[in-house]
């Protein structure tokens, strides 16, 4: 009989207590206590089971749970008896970020205190015991959401003494979500300060504590180390890329197969992987999110699951508000093409704006790209990387976030593609400047707008909505060789019923043209004179089939021709 489906069950006890469905990963216990790393940063995609094992961990470890090894009985790591005397013998503190979510410095600062007002909370019964001299328990009274600086700062790495003090032992530090608060940070202004806080809290707790046995962090993104990290050089980090614990997080495919077998759906293997597989972790392909395939083997439909699950804001946000050379990469992979690329593992989050590199280098980290093949250059240092959208998941998540760009526009916008293919110019260009006056500032990086960037982005992600919406209808080329301002669009029709379509846009130069007419009229011209439409009767589509349209540009302004 196959066992019950627990979804966002984060408790490793009660998932086993309850018989729910697990996939054994207690050997990552096993491979991360043998490899002896002081500290350990693991950086995998969210819903990759990071929380249960780090939770799993903690109930393996704590001392808290001595002689309650019985919860992993039948499972990989309680075959080795040196495993089953290690359960339960070390002081453990775990915390996690993961709730750290705040739109200001202050609020995001309130919020850590009170995590670590909670985590002494835990160990008050410290205060009673003869460990502690009287400042040491008028320090420990000290630490709350009011706490200045100097202690939150040395909370975790005091704490750690005490408990190594009372148990004579150091202690192991586990710590999930590293990065949740430094994410909200970059996005909402105030990096600088938590960055601050930050490096500090980590060197007294990661660096300089001498009670510290060993640690793991977990998160999303590797920050770069001169952010947070820069006095840990006792730091062991392992990304998407390394070769350590490559199939502790994530399902592999014989695991996912032999799920399928368990509930009846093994005939749907195929569809299964079309969706949901693609990850890949060091060497390791065919690497599955568990959350999509738990909520696939509890509904039994293909669907959205693991893009769904949160926000995808910051991902929206790098890629709406992206350079022309972002957007037409994006055009590219959501045709199913390939980005040739370098990968900067180390996230800086100020670089987001104007290195394209560590936009795809996020993206990679989040689990929406993942490597097709990696060439190294040995001379140079630098690796080049293929990469292409993980899965048909992840294509219809990008396809759905395009589409809300223009949400507030909708009407405008279908009948905007309407009237395109219907040759209808008066209309297009009524709903092309209402599209235009709503959304061209939301397309903006909104630091440092200009009358040219404005347009630029807008037309772009234009013509990502438009390889979106009528993908299954056309196929969308675009001309890269000339750049901004001679950006043509070719819309070669699939069936014999659909119009083909030819669109130039042109932003006006004052010192050239006149007015938009002038321009739009350059932009309709210049498509005549390179005979863009040869291509297109080359194939068979007659002339009187081709609608051809100038597009000119001036501000929020749009005139068609």
């Amino acid at each position: 009989m196959a066992r019950d489906i627990g979804i966002g069950i984060q408790s490793f006890e009660k998932l086993i207590a309850q018989n729910c469905f697990y996939i054994d990963k207690t050997d990552f216990i096993r491979e991360w206590w043998e490899n002896k790393d002081d500290v350990t940063l693991i950086a995998r995609p969210r819903r990759f089971g990071k929380t249960l094992n780090m939770n799993m961990l903690e109930r393996f470890l704590s001392i808290e749970y001595k002689d309650q090894g019985k919860i992993f009985e039948h499972l990989s790591i309680w075959k080795e008896e040196k495993y089953r005397k290690l359960q339960g013998t070390y002081p453990v503190i775990g915390l996690s970020f993961a709730a750290i979510k705040a739109t200001s410095f202050e609020e995001a600062r309130k919020s850590l205190y009170y995590l670590i007002e909670k985590l002494y909370n835990k160990f008050d019964f410290l205060l009673k015991t003869d460990c502690l001299n009287e400042k040491e328990k008028m320090f420990y009274e000290h630490v709350s959401v009011n706490m200045d600086s100097y202690a939150a700062v040395s909370s975790l790495g005091t704490l750690s003494e005490y408990l190594c003090r009372y148990y004579g032992k150091p202690v192991i530090i586990i710590l999930d979500e590293y990065d949740t608060p430094l994410q909200e940070a970059w996005v909402y202004g105030y990096w600088k300060e938590l960055v601050e806080f930050i490096r500090s809290l980590f060197n007294a707790t990661f660096k300089t504590n001498s009670y510290l046995g060993r640690a793991v962090m977990t998160g999303i993104t590797r920050v770069s180390k001169e952010s947070i990290f820069s006095d840990l050089n006792n730091l062991e980090v392992v990304t998407t890329t390394s070769e350590k614990y490559e199939t502790s997080f994530g399902f592999t495919q014989e695991e996912v197969w032999g799920a399928l077998k368990e509930y009846g759906l093994y005939d749907k293997r195929q569809k299964v992987r079309d969706w949901y597989d693609g990850f890949t972790f060091g060497r390791r392909q065919d690497i599955y999110n568990p959350w999509s395939i738990l909520n696939f083997l509890d509904k039994k439909r293909l669907s959205m699951y693991w893009a769904n699950t949160s926000s995808n804001g910051l991902v929206d946000r790098l890629i709406r508000r992206g350079s022309r050379d972002i957007k037409m990469e994006m055009e590219e992979l959501l045709k199913g093409g390939v980005l040739q690329t370098g990968i900067d593992e180390q996230i800086i989050f100020s670089q987001l704006d104007g290195r394209e590199d560590a936009v795809w280098s996020l993206l990679l980290a989040s689990g929406y790209l993942r490597v097709k093949s990696y060439v190294v250059d040995e001379e140079w240092g630098r690796d080049s990387y293929e990469l292409v959208l993980t899965n048909r998941e992840v294509r219809i998540m990008f396809g759905r976030m395009i589409d809300g760009w223009f949400k507030d526009s909708a009407p405008e916008y279908n009948d905007f593609v309407k009237a395109m293919l219907s040759g209808d110019r008066k209309a297009m260009n009524v709903y092309m400047n209402k599209i235009a006056l709503e959304t061209i500032s939301y397309f903006d990086s909104g630091r440092k707008p200009s009358e040219k960037s404005e347009p630029e982005r807008f037309y772009h992600g234009f013509v990502l909505g438009l390889t979106v919406d009528l993908s299954n209808r056309y196929v969308i080329t675009s001309n890269r060789e000339s750049g901004f301002g001679r950006y043509d669009v070719v819309l070669e029709p699939k069936g014999q019923e659909d119009p083909a379509v030819i669109m130039e846009f042109k932003v006006r130069e004052p010192g050239e043209e006149e007015n938009l007419e002038e321009t739009a009229k350059e932009a309709l011209e210049q498509i005549e004179r390179k005979k863009y439409g040869t291509a297109l009767e080359a194939k068979g589509i007659a002339p009187e089939r081709i609608w051809k349209y100038g597009f000119a540009f001036e501000g929020k302004s749009v005139l068609i021709r």
